[in-house]
């Protein structure tokens, strides 16, 4: 994929990597393992019949989650798999990718959804949000709803749908998503919104636990730049807003491009232009006219 494509694609939320599929079924055998092997350890010191039955009705119980758990995160295994092998940098690729996934998306396979609407992004924007938004909420695990509402939410906002993105941000739940990965992609959608419908102290807190020079998430760091600028402008603190505009700047210039449009903070769009003017990614007498 070419450098600004890649830097201006929205952060992967919702579907495993492959590489992180034995993490999880480690964790997830272990916190459901660890309890139940408690539970067994007091049912044989006391030793009544009721009592083992009742951890061998518990074990049985707990099986079938780790069962049910290795099922669902080897459907999002090979969901990944399929992207992973995709040529995403031709219009072709995209849509061979897709061919791949309409049969799983169309059952409601929440990974298929997800993976379909990242593809769709390179399109068109709103028909990704649709296919986000086939998602049953109410019936998907939470911390699986909360990576749909992050997602819906990052559209709407790179779209300037601000109250929309505000009320399906205000439902995430970030100490629900263990994986750092993750839950700082969430932070910085839900920072975003904050910053942007007023609530910029509040966004400024949520970042500012998390580094984006962290190498644990390397893959977020234009996504939390992005939301510190927001969250500095919306405070109106020049320095720490510069500090992130530079950051994203030195990452891919084009990153700033996404400042300079309607339903953007004048301070910091202002900022923005000027140093996409820098780098001589927009001629001079262009932004001359538009400002």
């Amino acid at each position: 994929m070419s450098k600004s494509a890649k830097s201006n694609s929205p952060a992967k939320i919702g579907a495993p990597a492959p590489d992180e599929f034995k993490r999880l079924m480690r964790t997830t055998a272990t916190r459901v393992g660890l309890p139940i092997l408690a539970v067994w350890v007091v049912a044989i010191l006391i030793g009544h019949p009721y009592v083992l039955i009742g951890a061998g009705v518990l074990t049985l119980a707990a099986l079938g989650i780790v069962g049910w758990a290795y099922w669902y995160l080897r459907k999002g295994r090979a969901v990944a798999n399929i992207l992973q092998s995709a040529d995403m940098t031709t219009a072709e690729g995209r849509k061979e990718a897709m061919g791949k996934l309409e049969g799983k998306a169309d059952k409601g396979d929440t990974a298929a959804l997800f993976a379909k609407a990242q593809l769709l992004m390179h399109e068109d924007p709103r028909k990704a949000l649709e296919v986000l938004e086939q998602i049953n909420l109410d019936k998907v695990m939470a911390p699986i709803a909360d990576e749909a509402r992050g997602q819906r939410a990052m559209i709407h906002l790179l779209m300037g749908e601000v109250d929309r993105a505000r009320t399906l941000v205000d439902a995430i739940d970030l100490s629900r998503h263990d994986q750092i990965k993750s839950r700082a992609a969430l932070a910085a959608v839900v920072a975003e919104a904050w910053a942007r419908s007023g609530q910029g102290k509040r966004a400024s807190e949520t970042l500012d636990l998390f580094d984006p020079e962290n190498g644990e998430i390397e893959e977020v760091k234009p996504q939390l730049y992005r939301s510190r600028a927001f969250a500095a402008a919306a405070q109106s603190d020049v320095k720490r807003m510069r500090h992130a505009l530079r950051r994203l700047k030195a990452i891919n210039p084009q990153l700033l491009g996404g400042f300079v449009q309607k339903k953007i903070h004048p301070l910091l769009e202002r900022e923005a232009r000027q140093m996409l003017v820098q780098t001589g990614a927009v001629p001079k007498k262009m932004v001359r006219r538009r400002v």
